[in-house]
């Protein structure tokens, strides 16, 4: 993705997306920490799930750093259950939050610059490039932009992406096309996601649209419907 060539859309697409849908109330959490947790558990996960996950370790005290940490394997494990995954999810759990503890803790590491923090979150066992923008963008309201599957579906549907660009690149087209503003990339990947859910979905709901007609894949689409 060019970000000169695709500035201008991706700020129309935003301000289309907003004027649906609105302000998004995202990422739901009661503390800078609960995001963190909510990073790892969402990982090939429905959100509905990940509640349930969160719920049940707030009610076993396990919702802190130390908390987590003197937990076993097995009882973390048990805990989460219900966002799928949960031994593996576990580890990768406990494996950032020996890291974010070898830093001092959530606040201490809050205050490191960016880039270093990017760097040495990627280098967690089991955090990727998605879990790591997720906590730096929602966590520690740092600028950066996540890209998902949701995020790539509606790039190459608006035909502003190919669909075979690197999570780098199309994370660094946005960066550079938008105004480096933690507020509009927080709405915007929020408003990404409620688009994809309500109709921008797999088996995609042109007719329900109400973006269709700016959409090259779904302007096709409904004027097929309609003949």
């Amino acid at each position: 993705m060019s970000a000169g060539r695709a500035g201008q859309p991706l700020r129309d697409l935003y301000d289309a997306l907003r004027a649906v849908y609105g302000e998004q109330p995202w990422w739901p959490a009661d503390s800078a920490f609960e995001v963190v947790v909510g990073a790892v558990l969402t990982q090939n996960a429905a959100w509905s799930n990940v509640e349930k996950a969160i719920d049940r370790m707030k009610a076993a005290g396990l919702m802190s750093l130390p908390a987590l940490l003197d937990t076993d394997h097995e009882s973390l494990a048990e805990v989460i259950r219900p966002s799928g995954y949960y031994n593996i999810k576990a580890k990768r759990l406990r494996n950032l939050c020996t890291f974010l503890s070898g830093e001092g803790g959530l606040d201490a590491f809050a205050r490191r610059d960016l880039a270093g923090q990017r760097e040495s979150l990627l280098q967690v066992n089991g955090v990727g490039p998605e879990t790591a923008d997720d906590i730096l963008l929602y966590a520690l309201d740092r600028p950066v932009f996540v890209i998902d599957t949701y995020t790539r579906r509606l790039l190459q549907r608006y035909g502003l992406a190919r669909g075979d660009e690197s999570y780098e690149d199309l994370r660094s087209g946005f960066e550079q096309a938008l105004d480096t503003d933690v507020y509009l990339f927080q709405q915007y990947h929020a408003l990404i996601v409620m688009h994809a859910k309500v109709v921008c979905r797999k088996a995609p709901q042109c007719l329900n649209c109400s973006l269709v007609t700016d959409c090259p894949t779904g302007g096709g689409r409904a004027e097929s419907t309609s003949r």
